[in-house]
């Protein structure tokens, strides 16, 4: 009878121990949720303009993602494809995406709200961004570089079209795993991260030219008397 007794009170315990699990999660989640804060601190540093030629960058990684070469050193040990892009300003952001799409998670467009709200705050309004998208090291190198790509396009495409963030403030790039987030461990979740990098400042608008002035007509000329 007490060895029943005192089996029902471990279950108990047990149970009472699995219940605080499953509410302190939605807690430890709260804490750790990204802020505006979060994302302006990261970002604002602007020192100077970053020239970069997003088109060339997505050709030239599309192409080392085909390449077979003999002696193609292993992931760990692979140079980055855009060493310059490590100088700039950046926020990492996890977003969740359905396996091998660009469709984004519900949980994550949290995220990219906050990052969106840190983009239209006075500090950040006046530069322009580069979306990148990173893989982890697993299947084939040029199908990562390609659903990167995708995967960075449907972050922009959220931030402008949902958030209404000026087009000409943002562009985006896919890297697959030619530039590792953390080289030393390729297959960790980590390189999956998408990276928000402050590039520039916006490009002043050229004047407008005023419209040229309608020429005021000559009053007509009165008509001679015969």
């Amino acid at each position: 009878m007490r060895r029943s007794t005192l089996l029902l009170r471990d279950l108990g315990l047990l149970g009472l121990l699995g219940a605080l699990t499953l509410l302190a999660a939605p807690l430890a989640q709260a804490q750790t949720a990204v802020t505006r804060d979060d994302v302006i601190a990261k970002l604002n540093h602007f020192e100077t303009d970053a020239a970069i030629d997003v088109t060339a960058l997505r050709q030239q990684t599309l192409e080392r993602s085909k390449s077979r070469l003999k002696n193609e050193p292993p992931p760990q040990k692979r140079p980055p494809i855009a060493p310059d892009l490590t100088k700039l300003p950046a926020f990492n952001a996890d977003i969740a995406f359905d396996v091998d799409t660009p469709i984004v998670m519900p949980e994550s467009y949290q995220t990219v709200g906050r990052i969106a709200d840190a983009l239209t705050h006075s500090s950040l309004l006046p530069y322009t961004f580069l979306i990148v998208g990173h893989i982890e090291s697993t299947g084939r190198r040029d199908n990562n570089v390609l659903l990167s790509q995708r995967r960075a396009d449907a972050i922009r495409d959220i931030l402008v079209n949902t958030f209404k963030i000026a087009p000409k403030r943002l562009q985006s790039v896919g890297l697959g795993e030619e530039q590792l987030l953390d080289p030393a461990r390729p297959n960790a979740p980590v390189n999956n991260q998408l990276q928000i990098m402050l590039v520039a400042k916006v490009a002043d608008e050229p004047p407008a030219h005023p419209a040229p002035a309608a020429a005021a007509k000559k009053p007509a000329k009165p008509a001679k008397r015969h």
